[in-house]
């Protein structure tokens, strides 16, 4: 049971069912995690402003899926890891590459280091060094795409946080969580 309303875009507040539209014209569907965040219209306006900001960013779709998953089975939230497991596989990415990537595992040495720095920041709130960045260049990120890794992470704390807190019902396949590797 949610904790939280959510609410229907075809009853609600002018400013809501805007934004509402959109989520649901891209979705075909409006989720119910945005259902839930339209409980404040200028918190669903943030989240996804940024989901789109990011969409058009420097890192693949797919990656960006991948950080998601990983960074959703960390923080236990059913919600995100389904959502972005199915949203992972539109992107090209396998059933295989998105399980790998939800316990933090990839089979190329730059998704690797993606996870590992995601996760890191995750398990250590951002406290991470000056080694953890350079890993990331060493594995071919500019500076640009290091900030849209943090940007990719910090997007989904905020997600999982949502559907945790607030008991967000999964309306996506269902993905069963993984123990870390």
């Amino acid at each position: 049971m949610n904790r939280i309303p959510l609410i229907d875009r075809a009853h609600t507040s002018p400013d809501r069912k805007a934004l509402l539209d959109q989520i649901h014209g891209a979705f075909g569907a409006t989720p119910n995690m945005f259902r839930a965040v339209a409980n404040s219209p200028a918190a669903l306006q943030s989240m996804w402003a940024a989901f789109g900001a990011l969409g058009s960013g420097t890192l693949s779709a797919k990656l960006g899926e991948q950080i998601a998953v990983a960074v959703a089975n960390r923080n236990a939230c059913e919600y995100c890891l389904a959502a972005h497991t199915a949203l992972g596989r539109k992107a090209g990415a396998t059933a295989d590459e998105m399980a790998a990537a939800q316990v933090g595992n990839a089979g190329d040495a730059a998704t690797q280091a993606a996870l590992n720095f995601a996760l890191k920041v995750v398990e250590q709130r951002a406290q991470i060094t000056a080694d953890d960045v350079q890993a990331l260049r060493t594995a071919g990120f500019s500076d640009e795409a290091v900030m849209e890794i943090l940007a990719h992470v910090a997007l989904n704390l905020f997600t999982n946080y949502v559907n945790v807190a607030f008991e967000v019902p999964v309306d996506f396949p269902a993905v069963k969580l993984r123990p870390a590797a």
